[in-house]
């Protein structure tokens, strides 16, 4: 397992020659907070050569657990010490799709007043598919966070052939409405 700061990338394809599938898994530590912990929202966009989704079925949420071709989902039940997982079907991915960005976000709602700030701790980890062993994982990026309500943790993304990942830690203070206007996507 190697830890990655802020970005930082990594070859995957590369440096395990026929790796089909991923697992992005997420984990938090809240602390007592409650509202925030039960209010925090796991999410993939995926996107097109201009950065952006190409339409609102490229957002992976809680609301659709899927895209049409299912190359990327969120698994029912998280394993390991994550709180949530996508998985990522390499092979079944569109080609039209570039990267897929993993953001979290603070729900709106029960959740108002509630920041990232208060997270104590909060790391974006990268699984084999086959088998869920740790290739890399993000430093505990909680420590850079004040009043952001979402953050683009990472992306995976094509390059040469092959999949990379990035470490992004891009805060957003206006939540997941100025995460959807930076990747174009439709809410």
């Amino acid at each position: 397992m190697a830890e990655m700061r802020r970005g930082a990338n990594v070859s995957l394809t590369r440096e395990i020659p026929g790796l089909t599938g991923l697992v992005l898994g997420m984990s938090w530590t809240a602390g007592a907070e409650r509202a925030l912990a039960d209010n925090l929202v796991f999410a993939a966009i995926l996107c097109g050569p201009d950065g952006r989704a190409r339409d609102d079925r490229d957002f992976v949420f809680f609301n659709q657990l899927a895209t049409p071709e299912e190359s990327v989902r969120e698994r029912d039940e998280a394993l390991g010490p994550d709180a949530e997982q996508i998985e990522i079907d390499l092979a079944t991915v569109p080609p039209g799709v570039e990267r897929i960005v993993a953001v979290l976000y603070v729900n709106e709602g029960p959740a108002q007043r509630r920041t990232l700030g208060q997270l104590r701790s909060c790391v974006l980890r990268v699984l084999n598919r086959d088998g869920n062993a740790e290739l890399v994982r993000s430093e505990d990026l909680a420590r850079s966070f004040d009043a952001e309500t979402a953050v683009a943790l990472g992306e995976v993304y094509r390059h040469d052939g092959g999949w990379k990942f990035k470490v992004l830690g891009q805060g957003y203070a206006r939540g997941v409405n100025a995460v959807a206007a930076d990747y174009g996507v439709p809410l």
